[in-house]
């Protein structure tokens, strides 16, 4: 691994060991990964980024994300 890459997970791990415990599902068939930060959560808001990762919100906390065309994204690779 790259130290670039390296320096790129230092930046999320914070977050990552706030939420204690995180949920991940992987849809081979659509390519996409979902991570849940919380449940049950019941996402009232959502944002999409450049990097085809969407953010999704409970009451502007972020509760999960989910990562479109996840084995070609940049964006955690």
């Amino acid at each position: 691994m790259a130290v670039a890459e390296l320096d790129e997970l230092k930046g999320i791990v914070p977050y990552f060991l706030k939420h204690k415990t995180i949920w991940s599902n992987y849809d081979e068939a659509a390519n996409v990964l979902y991570l849940h930060f919380k449940k049950p959560n019941h996402a009232d808001d959502a944002e999409m980024l450049d990097n085809d990762v969407i953010v999704r919100y409970e009451r502007d906390e972020v509760v999960g994300l989910t990562m479109m065309n996840a084995s070609q994204n940049q964006a955690f690779s």
